[in-house]
């Protein structure tokens, strides 16, 4: 665990500018501020972002990996660390096979073992840009053996940026654990799957590594509001989100954990059948409340930090809806003081 556990947000998923948001978060306190890679390019958000801001982390929660190659995602990473004097932390997930071969047109193929490798590889380009040595990576999925004078960007004097892994299954988990600087939590996570399954395969992977430190960033789902009308949509559109992400097979060991894997079965094939609404009336209020913290933010708040304030570094706190500025930086004060209260006690 960190010294002092993060408490994050994210730019607007879709519309919105990106600088106006950034200075708003950097004004209320927020640690780090996260872009998603939904309706905009994340890089081109931070970029915007980082020339708004001058003490804001700033992250791509997430950029997905496989939709470029290492040196593609090396120079976009190595630019924004630079352009944010160091502020910068990479956040990569894979994606799921159908986005990245049909919506993306890039190859598949053992996505644990594809993303170990390239996380490597953006290792092994970086090391080559600061000491100036050769670039000699060959591995199954990635060759980088070319690196011209030309091509080498100038030292910003910052670092390469950390690496954090997006993860749900545990054999992800354990690549995070071995490769990365740390962990994104999906969503779509229960204390007790973090806690049985997820925090066991980091050890396993961590077991293999030679990163010295490493963060867990927690972003478990928030249904909350400023009336009782906002917590009720807010309710509403996290039960849509959990029945989506629960109809996909890839996170159906989530499910499982608690004996629920049938209904990850039903919402498959309603989501087969594009049924959306049947599949969220099918998510019971059991369900939901053990993915979800649901109640005012203060209430909210506080279910978050009973569940994770011991497992994770950062809560990033991110909502599939609009949630209100004035709710979300409540929600971001009280877990605050819950981590205050753990560094005096």
């Amino acid at each position: 665990m960190a010294e002092r556990v993060g408490v994050d947000t994210a730019l607007p998923l879709r519309g919105g500018d990106p600088s106006l948001a950034a200075s708003v978060a950097e004004a209320a306190g927020y640690d780090r501020i996260w872009a998603s890679e939904i309706g905009h390019d994340p890089f081109l958000q931070l970029t915007a972002a980082a020339l708004a801001t001058r003490s804001i982390g700033l992250g791509t929660g997430i950029a997905v990996a496989f939709a470029r190659n290492p040196m593609n995602t090396a120079h976009l990473a190595h630019d924004l660390q630079a352009l944010s004097h160091g502020r910068f932390a990479l956040g990569l997930g894979t994606q799921v096979k159908a986005h990245v071969t049909r919506r993306f047109s890039m190859p598949w193929s053992r996505p644990a073992a594809r993303m170990r490798e390239y996380v490597l590889a953006l290792r092994a380009i970086w090391d080559a840009w600061e000491t100036g040595g050769r670039l000699s990576f060959d591995g199954e999925f990635y060759t980088h053996t070319l690196m011209t004078p030309m091509f080498v960007p100038d030292d910003h004097g910052h670092g390469a940026p950390p690496v954090v892994v997006a993860a749900v299954g545990d054999v992800m988990a354990e690549t995070a654990g071995e490769v990365g600087d740390g962990m994104l939590c999906h969503s779509f996570l229960t204390e007790r799957y973090l806690r049985e399954a997820t925090l066991p395969a980091i050890e396993r992977g961590r077991a293999r590594s030679d990163v010295a430190a490493f963060e867990i960033v927690g972003g478990p789902f928030v249904a909350t509001g400023g009336s009782p009308e906002q917590i009720e949509a807010a309710t509403a559109a996290v039960r849509a989100q959990v029945a989506f992400y629960a109809s996909t097979p890839a996170y159906r060991p989530v499910l499982e954990c608690h004996g629920w894997g049938d209904l990850g079965g039903r919402l498959h094939e309603l989501s087969r059948a594009g049924d959306w609404a049947a599949m969220a009336a099918a998510v019971p209020d059991e369900v939901l409340h053990e993915f979800a913290a649901v109640g005012e933010p203060d209430q909210a708040a506080d279910l978050l930090w009973q569940r994770y304030g011991d497992l994770v570094d950062r809560f990033a706190i991110v909502t599939p809806y609009e949630l209100d500025d004035a709710a979300r930086l409540r929600v971001a004060q009280r877990l605050r003081t819950h981590a205050d209260d753990s560094l005096s006690a």
